[in-house]
This record gives structure tokens, sequence and C-alpha cells, in this order.
């Protein structure tokens, strides 16, 4: 509206957060409230408005760090050292304080050099046979299945009752179980090495190995710790208590295996990927 009462040239538009700005309209015999006579209006001085904030990338970075951490708790499932207790305090029962305390250190030892060797060498060895990744990760995940069940069962991923008179008759005649059957295959195995081997292939830079390489110290120092205090685990959860723990993480490795099942299935069969984007 303009001074006299009526209705003046200029069009008025209410963008975002309510601040009204005039556009420029040229209506000559009319005094504009903005100017005067025949003027050209320009743009009223807008009010200052709220300042607004960059919306944060797409959730990039965080999904990124939820793919360095997978093979960090597929690995705890798979490995499940409080599982292994059980084992533990029945082959060395019969040990002194140094033999048990040797044996740990042993055996947490080779649970990181599998881990490191098959994260570092692995997919070199798949290439020289000339096995397709998707193939492989069709096979390792079927084993991650395979696993699972066996924990949701109540028994560790990968061992077998042979296993458990095998340690008992080195037992019997003085030898290591540190290395078998305690690291392998009760901590880790076919399993543990299909994991780093799909997930070494997932990376893009050195860095991103080495934290897999990393992931295998913390494997090594978690069963150091767990076989240390294996007494007290005992004695606190029971046997009931690391039953409950180990299906827990068979649940969660089931879960892992068929999300590699299913991201090998559709590398084997493309037309399994273009019918679930329709």
């Amino acid at each position: 509206m303009n001074q006299s009462g009526g209705r003046c040239g200029c069009q008025t538009q209410t963008p975002y957060y309510g601040v009204v700005k005039a556009l420029p309209v040229k209506r000559p015999g009319v005094k504009c409230c903005f100017g005067v006579r025949g003027e050209t209006l320009g743009r009223a001085p807008s009010l200052p408005g709220p300042r607004l904030r960059r919306a944060p990338p797409g959730g990039r970075p965080y999904h990124r760090a939820m793919d360095l951490l997978k093979p960090l708790v597929a690995l705890l499932a798979i490995v499940n050292p409080v599982g292994v207790v059980p084992f533990f305090i029945h082959f060395t029962q019969t040990f002194s304080s140094e033999q048990r305390r040797r044996t740990i250190r042993i055996s947490s030892f080779t649970a990181f050099v599998v881990i490191a060797v098959s994260a570092v060498a692995g997919l070199k060895v798949i290439e020289f046979f000339g096995i397709s990744l998707a193939s492989f990760q069709v096979g390792g995940g079927t084993l991650l299945l395979i696993s699972s069940l066996a924990m949701l069962n109540a028994q560790p991923a990968e061992t077998k009752p042979a296993d458990v008179s095998e340690g008992d008759e080195k037992v019997d005649a003085g030898a290591s179980i540190a290395v078998v059957p305690l690291t392998i295959p009760l901590l880790t195995g076919p399993a543990t090495i299909s994991t780093m081997v799909i997930y070494a292939e997932k990376t893009r830079h050195w860095w991103e190995q080495g934290v897999l390489v990393g992931y295998g110290i913390v494997i090594g120092l978690v069963s150091f710790a767990v076989f240390t205090a294996s007494g007290r685990i005992a004695k606190v959860l029971g046997r009931t208590g690391i039953n409950v723990m180990t299906r827990l993480m068979g649940l969660i490795l089931a879960a892992m295996a068929v999300e590699l099942l299913a991201d090998g299935l559709m590398k084997l069969f493309p037309v399994l990927g273009s019918h679930l984007a329709r």
C-alpha cells in the first residue's frame, strides 16, 4: 500500500523464515511506499534472518567407521575366548602356574599371527589358486553360518569332539596344547581366516589393512586376559552364563554370515541384485 492508501505496484514474496521482500516493478503514476513515481523500485532491505547451518555430510564418515568395526565384531564373535574357557580349564587343570602362563602366551600370540597373516597374505593365496572373491565369499559365508549354528547350540565355533580327545592325548603325553588344539581350531580356524580374507578385500588404503592387523593384536590381548582370568570367569558366569554368551555371539555371527552370503551371491548372479532394485 502507498501513502495515500492506494495499492502500489510492489509485489511481495515471502521466502523461508517469513522475511518479506519487495520485487522491482515499474508502474508510473502511483507513488509507492518504497520509492517515488515512475521509478524502477529496488529490493527492499531485508531483515537479518536466522543463519543457516550447513547440513552434515550424508552419513559417510559414520558408515565408514561402522564398516571398519565390522571385522572386529565378527572376530570377537568367532574367536569367543569366553566360550573356550571350559576347554582351557579342562586342558590345564594339571598344569603348574608357569606352564599355564606359557600356554596362555603362546596361544594368544598364535591367534594374533593367524589373523595378521590372513589379513596380509590371504588375498594373494586365493588369487594364486585362481579363486574369485565372490565364490570365496559364498563359501566363507556358508562356513560362518555353520559355525554360528554350532555356537547357537552352545558349542565353540570351530571345534569337534575329536579336538577335545586330541587335547587330552597331548596333555597325557606331556605335549603342548597351546597351538593345537587350543588356538587352532578352538580359537581360530577356517572361519576366522575366511572372515579376514573377505574383509581384507574391502580395504582401499594401506592403513585400513593395518587396522585389520591391529584387530589381531586386540584379539590376542582379549584372549590373554580371558585365559588369565579363566578361573574367576568360570566362578562368576558358571556354565550357564558361558553358554548364554556363546549363543549370543552365535546369533550375531549368523547375521553377519547371511550378509556375506547375500553379497557374494549378488556378485555371482547380478540378476539377483537387479531384481531387488526393482
